[in-house]
């Protein structure tokens, strides 16, 4: 047998024996050099950062919300203001089980289903560690029922906060607005820093338009917590910097006259101070309780605000649109005097109706029997027909467009509020464009008496009506008091047939066959106007209009315009009372109760006024 024998070679041995003890070194010398470039990167290149997340798990940042500015009339009364409440609010950061302390929460509270939708809406919306609330407004009662049970819900606390409320209810609703929760849209639009801890924001109206200057700025506050997470101690304080406080020019006292004449109607009704623009009466009516916006009205309630026939959230005076009727027939007159085309004392005679040149149809005079031979004086008080038809179409519709265009028709005003109208001014160029029709000479012919395609809101023809008080002097409309007078333009008109055009609203009023004499009663001033009534459908030739007969939905539009007093012009009036009827007999009292009102206040606020324009 064979027997192997293993020859040992140290040599060979010692050399991967050494082989392996370098690259261990080697390793372990990398590890090393690791751990200390990693040392140094945390101690020196990384401190601050890691420092701060150090920090963060002991400090807390809470964003401390603005208090939002105070919104008051003229006369310093309070149209919106922040009334203490408390309300329980979730940090879902902080709940183990959301949706178990939502079911315990609403069986003790008797909290509506739909306040928990609201709620994980808002939840989606917002950051975990943020502050939700679940309840506004709550009650006595429910406060000191969750008081008992508070150690038991951990991220659920009751805090103090301000809640927006609106004293004057419909009154002002269409004007000043309301705020709302923040919806998503809005989230991702908003400066994030600067609505941390703001939950509501201005939806419509003033509240929408101004809220860079009533939200304010955020502040925040350093608190040191705990391990548990329970706070210690305030570490620094910057505080919230409160919203402005603004003063509109709105009477809320002329408001309520309007407000309340309205009464039983659909309507709007807008007055202006005529040599600053200031607008004193701003009213839609019906209007509705902006107050259940803030703290979240019901689904039922809200649908029933939506589906009403009388469209309570439609504000009509910034977004009404109407034919204007004979409103429009004063700027129709002075545009033939501007265009030499007529004179105050030329003369046409009105058999009650008018036709074009070789054509059968005859567009009628309110007046059946017609009014005799008219000039632009009686046309105006006695609102001929016949006189504007012939003048309209002398005049042509682009000379039309162009010298109304000049008041402001077929424009938005400016106003200070979101979503404005423009009406519609129609043109031969405007109807190409958007009907790619030709324009006819009878759509010319009832253009003159504000009717046709023609469309005017309820600012824009108090607008225009200041702008002829103000002899051409255009002033903008607006609702936060500027502290100064601001003339947008000038239209340069003939002095004379201003006077003229006047002189015949006067009569409107003053003489003894005006369509709104009944408003010189009781007043010791003169009012310059022009009542309108405006056509909601069309009536055929052989057909009668009896309002009796008709539905009240198609019925006509009453609509007025004013100012006085005519010889030093302080206040101007528009109003339209949607299937009124006449604007002689319904509409033109209203404007009269407002202009009688603002011009025979008593001396107390006269004295007011004259330190607030002082100021």
């Amino acid at each position: 047998m064979r027997r192997h024998y293993s020859i040992k070679d140290p040599l060979a041995e010692s050399r991967v024996f050494l082989s392996r003890t370098v690259a261990i070194f080697f390793f372990i010398l990398l590890l090393s050099l690791g751990l200390i470039v990693r040392l140094v990167y945390l101690q020196v290149v990384g401190h601050e950062h890691y420092a701060t997340m150090a920090k963060s798990n002991r400090i807390k940042i809470i964003p401390q919300p603005p208090t939002r500015g105070i919104i008051y009339d003229r006369h310093g009364r309070v149209l919106a203001e922040n009334l203490p409440s408390y309300s329980l609010e979730l940090i879902p950061e902080q709940i183990k089980d959301l949706e178990g302390t939502l079911k315990k929460l609403q069986q003790l509270l008797d909290i509506p289903d739909e306040k928990i939708a609201q709620f994980l809406k808002q939840k989606h919306r917002s950051k975990r560690f943020a502050s939700i609330p679940l309840l506004l407004r709550m009650s006595d009662d429910k406060v000191a029922k969750f008081a008992v049970v508070r150690p038991f819900y951990p991220g659920v606390d009751v805090h103090a906060r301000l809640i927006r409320h609106y004293p004057y209810k419909e009154l002002t609703s269409h004007v000043v607005g309301y705020v709302g929760r923040i919806n998503e849209k809005e989230l991702k639009k908003l400066p994030v820093s600067e609505y941390r801890g703001t939950h509501h924001i201005g939806k419509i109206g003033i509240e929408k338009n101004y809220e860079s200057q009533l939200h304010g700025q955020t502040g925040y506050s350093e608190i040191e917590t705990n391990a548990q997470g329970r706070s210690v101690k305030t570490v620094s304080t910057d505080d919230p910097v409160p919203g402005e406080n603004l003063h509109l020019t709105l009477d809320v006292d002329l408001q309520k006259t309007a407000y309340d004449a309205l009464e039983g109607a659909n309507g709007a009704i807008v007055a202006i101070e005529v040599k600053t623009g200031d607008v004193l009466v701003f009213a839609s009516r019906p209007g509705f309780d902006p107050n259940p916006f803030v703290y979240g009205i019901s689904s039922k309630a809200y649908k029933a605000l939506q589906g009403s026939d009388a469209r309570p959230l439609f504000n009509r005076a910034l977004r009404g649109q109407y034919p204007p009727g004979s409103t429009i027939k004063p700027f129709i007159g002075l545009a033939g005097l501007e265009y030499q085309v007529t004179d105050f004392y030329h003369k046409l005679f009105c058999p009650g109706y008018y036709q074009l040149p070789k054509v059968r149809h005859k567009y009628r005079d309110w007046k059946k029997w017609g009014h005799g031979p008219v000039d632009l004086n009686i046309a105006i008080t006695q609102s001929c027909d016949v006189y504007f038809y012939d003048l309209a179409r002398t005049l042509g519709i682009d000379r039309l467009h162009d010298f109304l265009q000049k008041f402001g028709f077929g424009e938005k005003t400016g106003i200070d509020l979101v979503g404005e109208k423009a009406g519609l001014l129609p043109s031969k160029a405007w109807k190409r464009r958007v009907k790619n029709q030709p324009w006819y000479p009878g759509e010319t012919l009832i253009a003159g008496i504000g009717q046709g395609f023609m469309q005017v809101t309820p600012t824009q023809l108090a607008r225009a009506t200041a702008t002829l008080a103000n002899r051409g002097k255009v002033v903008t409309p607006h609702l936060v008091n500027k502290g100064f007078q601001s003339v947008d333009s000038q239209i340069k008109l003939d002095g004379k047939n201003i006077d003229d055009v006047i002189s015949a609203m006067i009569n409107v009023i003053h003489g003894k066959r005006g369509t709104a004499r009944t408003l010189k009663k009781d007043i010791n001033y003169q009012i310059a106007g022009k009542t309108g009534t405006a056509q909601v459908f069309g009536v055929k030739q052989e057909e009668k209009y009896n309002e009796d007969e008709i539905d009240f939905k198609l019925r006509d539009h009453a609509l007025f315009m004013a100012f006085a007093p005519a010889n030093d012009p302080q206040i101007a009036v528009a109003v339209i009372v949607e299937n009124g009827g006449h604007g002689g007999s319904v509409a033109a009292p209203m404007a009269g109760k407002i202009m009688k009102q603002f011009l025979m206040k008593p001396e107390k606020e006269e004295v007011a006024d004259a330190k607030r324009n002082q100021e």
